[in-house]
This record gives structure tokens, C-alpha cells and sequence, in this order.
């Protein structure tokens, strides 16, 4: 490496060291939230939806460990999981794709219902999702948002599994820092979401046959 880009490579790491691991008494923390656009979304409208489609129970997404709570995440060296000291997420990422994921399911017109668990009603069908992992990866330039987790799909009356799937997705960040991975996680979850309902409706079909 030459002498330039070795410095330029020390002080990157050494500013970004700076910034996550001491709050400045002066810097407030910041909060972000998982969103998506939803302009030009087409929903589908329940006066056409028809009567016989199945229903679906959706678990509240768990975390993978390192992931439970809301600090926001990042990585300088493969599988050291640190963390920004001054920038944060308002709710662990598991927890705040629960909603995005259910409006998913819902405006996808596939189902008769889509019901959060715990719930007094039993569905035809139970989607698990767990090992929920969001990341901002600077092991390489541009850094990069990494969205993990693993889906079961289930019956309910005669329990069994038909479809597991582990999704990852990435999306370069658009600045080196905390917000440009916010920026990126908006799109990686929109990735999750327009994935998630054809893998289902995939498995579905195939249910009778083999697992998918």
C-alpha cells in the first residue's frame, strides 16, 4: 500500500473510532426510524378481495444476538460487532420492521387477514421470523447496510413446516457515516418486503408437494 493511501486508510478508521465510542458532551443523540415510501403504493382494496383466501399469523421478528436492543450497529473488522455512540434507532430493528412487514402482507390483497401474534385468533398459516440482523459494515469502501433474518412458514390446524428461507440483502451507503446507513436501511427493507410475499405465496402453492 502506498504511503498516502495507508495514512488516508489510518485516518478514516481512526476518526470513525472517534465518533462511535465518545459522546461529545455537546453532540445530542440521535434517533432514527425504519420507513417506507409509500408513494405510488397500489393497496389492495378488501371490496375485491376475495372471501375463501387464507389468513396469516405474523410473530413478532426476533433479533439475532448482539441486535436486541436499539443501538444502531456497525462493524470495522469481520464479526466485531460495535456500536455508535452519539446515533441510534428509536426501537430495535426486529421491532420496527413488525409493522412495515404486516402493512406488506396486508396491501398484498393475498390474504383474507393478516394478524399480529399474540392474537385469540387462529389463522390457516403462521410466518416466523427471527435472527433479525441489521449492520453497517465498513470492512470495504462504500461501507454497506446488511439486512439478515430467517422465515418459517407453518400451518396451523395439522401443524408442520412448508418453507424456510434465510433473506440477506445489502445496499451501499450513501456517506460514511451513521446516516448514510440509514439512508441504505430504507432500501434494504424495501427489498425484504417486495421478496417476502412471492417467496409465501411460492410456498403456497407447492405446500401439498414438497417444502419450497
Amino acid at each position: 500500500m502506498k504511503p498516502l493511501s495507508l495514512l488516508t486508510a489510518i485516518f478514516f478508521l481512526t476518526a470513525l473510532s472517534a465518533c462511535a465510542l465518545s459522546r461529545g458532551t455537546d453532540e445530542p443523540m440521535r434517533s432514527y426510524v425504519l420507513e417506507i415510501d409509500e408513494r405510488g403504493e397500489l393497496r389492495a382494496s378488501d371490496e375485491f378481495r376475495p372471501s375463501n383466501l387464507p389468513s396469516l399469523l405474523v410473530s413478532l421478528p426476533q433479533p439475532a444476538p448482539g441486535y436486541e436492543s436499539q443501538r444502531m450497529a456497525y462493524e470495522q473488522v469481520p464479526y466485531e460487532l460495535r456500536y455508535f455512540a452519539t446515533s441510534q434507532w428509536v426501537d430495535s430493528p426486529a421491532r420496527m420492521l413488525a409493522p412495515l412487514i404486516m402493512h406488506a402482507l396486508e396491501s398484498s390483497g393475498e390474504w383474507g387477514a393478516v394478524i399480529q401474534l399474540p392474537s385469540v385468533v387462529r389463522g390457516d398459516y403462521r410466518l416466523d421470523l427471527s435472527q433479525v440482523a441489521l449492520v453497517q459494515e465498513f470492512t470495504q469502501q462504500p461501507s454497506r447496510i446488511r439486512l439478515a433474518l430467517r422465515a418459517q412458514l407453518t400451518t396451523v390446524f395439522a401443524p408442520r413446516v412448508i418453507g424456510t428461507r434465510s433473506f440477506e440483502f445489502h445496499e451501499a451507503a450513501s456517506s460514511e457515516d451513521a446516516y448514510g446507513g440509514v439512508q441504505a436501511a430504507q432500501k434494504v427493507v424495501g427489498k425484504l418486503l417486495v421478496e417476502l410475499q412471492p417467496w409465501l405465496q411460492g410456498c403456497l402453492q407447492i405446500a401439498k408437494s414438497s417444502h419450497c
